[in-house]
């Protein structure tokens, strides 16, 4: 997984409360396989049929090495048609927006109608 250089740019304004920037709610899947580059704005190839499409999330905290030193969004999706995920990412609105990670998977997801897909993303601050 890859933070983008926008997200820097929303993170660094959200600590210290500067400008109007927009924390990050909206998880994405995507069937694009290109590699992660940090000057990506946008999954390569967003899914938004078969009931993959963007979605609000409530992100809550984690703990890995220290107390809640991990952002963690998670969406379990519904699947209402044929759709292969192989990329995700997290968002800071409904459409376009800041796209503040992307990860690639290492194996594509090919789902059903009928089939749930869980997605966990965790960014972990260390």
């Amino acid at each position: 997984m890859g933070i983008t250089n926008a997200c820097l740019n929303e993170i660094s304004g959200l600590v210290g409360n500067i400008g109007t920037k927009t924390a990050f709610g909206y998880v994405a899947t995507g069937s694009g396989t290109t590699a992660f580059a940090a000057n990506q704005t946008t999954l390569v190839t967003e899914i938004a049929t078969a009931g993959l499409s963007r979605v609000a999330v409530t992100p809550t905290q984690a703990t890995v090495t220290q107390t809640n030193d991990t952002i963690q969004w998670q969406k379990t999706f519904t699947v209402t048609g044929s759709a292969t995920v192989a990329e995700v990412g997290v968002f800071n609105a409904a459409s376009t927006g800041t796209m503040g990670s992307r990860f690639k998977l290492g194996t594509a997801r090919s789902l059903v109608n009928g089939d749930t897909y869980t997605l966990t993303i965790r960014w972990t601050f260390a």
